[in-house]
């Protein structure tokens, strides 16, 4: 029943992906009682990611702030159906790209969050994190963006987690980083962001190319959204 619910918000439907995750010990105290996850995720438009080839184009930028409103909006009248069906659910918005008078002092010292959408599309099944720790979904690559729910239900999970990289020996993205953010070693659950990526560089080198360019206070790259191989194909 709410693999169907929410398939009839996933408009159309070969623009997303979704999937159920199990999150038993794996969120903080705040969460207590929700131990199971909905990951959705909506494909980017192509011809706009590809043509970013030096930097971020402000019809990527405009496009990223489209596509997180627009799941914003998807995972809140999910939410609101689920609640009349008498399932108790958390929507998680997007994660954002703008200026630090946005986050607190802690986010910005370790720049994570407290639900990582990532963490919950691989546990969902749907990918694997990459070398630049981009979300890298079987369908898509990394040409999407993506959402959560938490539940306090089990919604009928028929998936299997995502515990390593699929990203080989390929290191295009490694290569084309111009924060030189990653060493090229392959994600596992069992490896910390930091052994692989530096997620400070990435943020101030984004930061430099937004304004540069686009003149915004933003934190938005897309170039290794653009050269991954796992989303070209799919072109």
């Amino acid at each position: 029943m709410i693999k169907e619910l929410i398939s009839g918000h996933l408009v159309p439907r070969e623009s997303f992906v979704f999937g159920f995750a199990d999150l038993h010990g794996l969120l903080n105290d705040k969460f207590e009682g929700y131990e199971y996850g909905i990951s959705i995720g909506k494909r980017l438009d192509d011809i706009i990611v590809d043509d970013i080839i030096n930097g971020p184009t402000i019809e990527y930028y405009n496009h990223y702030k489209k596509i997180n409103s627009e799941l914003a909006e998807i995972t809140g009248n999910i939410h609101a159906d689920l609640q009349r069906e008498g399932i108790d659910s958390l929507p998680v918005e997007p994660t954002i790209s703008t200026g630090d008078d946005s986050y607190n002092e802690e986010y910005l010292r370790t720049l994570t969050v407290d639900i990582s959408h990532k963490m919950v599309a691989t546990r969902a099944g749907l990918g694997w994190i990459g070398k630049t720790a981009l979300f890298i979904s079987t369908e898509f690559g990394p040409r999407l963006r993506l959402v959560s729910i938490l539940l306090r239900k089990d919604p009928g999970i028929d998936s299997f987690p995502v515990t390593e990289s699929e990203c080989g020996k390929c290191n295009l993205c490694v290569v084309k980083c111009p924060a030189g953010a990653a060493n090229g070693k392959l994600w596992n659950t069992g490896i910390k962001r930091e052994e692989f990526f530096d997620p400070h560089k990435c943020r101030e080198k984004c930061g430099e190319l937004a304004y540069k360019k686009l003149k915004v206070d933003a934190r938005i790259c897309g170039l290794c959204v653009s050269i991954c191989p796992y989303g070209k194909k799919f072109s």
